[in-house]
């Protein structure tokens, strides 16, 4: 690649990475930048995770040096999205769906609708409090979805997961966040390792949009803590309101 094609890539990783951190579908702006430059899209799909495992281990390291963790949890939780993922990943490595785009759109105006709905009820609960036996046992159910969802296409994991951390067990948006970045930083392996044996991976591309992705996830982290939760929301409403509008009426 030319010189100046793996600087874009940075760049585009940086914003991505802050975006994926904040709020969720980062990747809808580098899986396109990679199909853009030629690369076929399983292939595009796989590199793709190289840069996600570097961004959430980043911001996994932030939150924690700020204060912010509960490994215990997010481990049970990443537990479940593993076999997900697994078989996900599998998926992901061949098939491309037509109705792609329609299916994230209506998934992030969802969440953004069950969000809005939202303010002031289960996501004002005290965050360090442990959340209730029923409401732990379907976020781990639902993790499952999530992981088979992350290893199949990535794209918009974000807006999967933060309605089960957020609106299922009750975590504020900074602590969604927390948990989220760690969940998707141990499942990413698997499904990076399950791409690696069945399509080409670029691996020096890969390293590029890494360094971008984890410098806007190390920033987005940064920021949400000193911020506060409404700085969180403004940012998830922007980006999915403008990826509605993108995969609606533009692609």
């Amino acid at each position: 690649m030319e010189p100046w094609q793996l600087l874009l890539l940075a760049l585009v990783g940086a914003v991505s990475g802050f975006i994926n951190v904040m709020a969720g579908g980062g990747s809808l702006l580098t899986v396109p930048i990679l199909l853009f430059m030629g690369i076929p899209g399983p292939v595009a799909n796989g590199t793709n995770r190289i840069a996600i495992l570097a961004q959430n281990l980043t911001a996994v390291v932030t939150f924690f040096r700020r204060g912010y963790s509960d490994f215990k949890l997010s481990l049970s939780l990443a537990a479940c999205s593993i076999p997900g993922a697994v078989a996900g990943a599998l998926v992901g490595a061949r098939l491309d769906g037509v109705w792609f785009n329609r299916t994230i759109a209506a998934i992030m105006l969802g969440v953004m609708l069950v969000m809005w709905l939202d303010r002031g009820n289960a996501g004002a609960t005290v965050p360090s409090t442990t959340p209730p036996r029923k409401r732990l046992w379907w976020g781990h159910l639902l993790m499952v979805g999530v992981g088979f969802y992350g290893g199949f296409i990535q794209l918009g994991v974000g807006f999967i997961i933060m309605p089960v951390l957020h609106r299922v067990l009750g975590f504020d948006l900074i602590h969604t966040n927390m948990h989220k970045v760690f969940i998707i930083g141990c499942y990413t392996p698997v499904a990076l390792l399950v791409f690696a044996t069945q399509v080409q991976m670029l691996w020096l591309v890969g390293l590029v949009l890494a360094i971008g992705n984890s410098t806007g996830g190390w920033l987005a982290a940064r920021v949400q803590i000193k911020q506060g939760e409404n700085i969180v929301k403004k940012v998830l409403y922007a980006v999915l309101l403008v990826f509605i509008v993108k995969l609606l009426f533009f692609s």
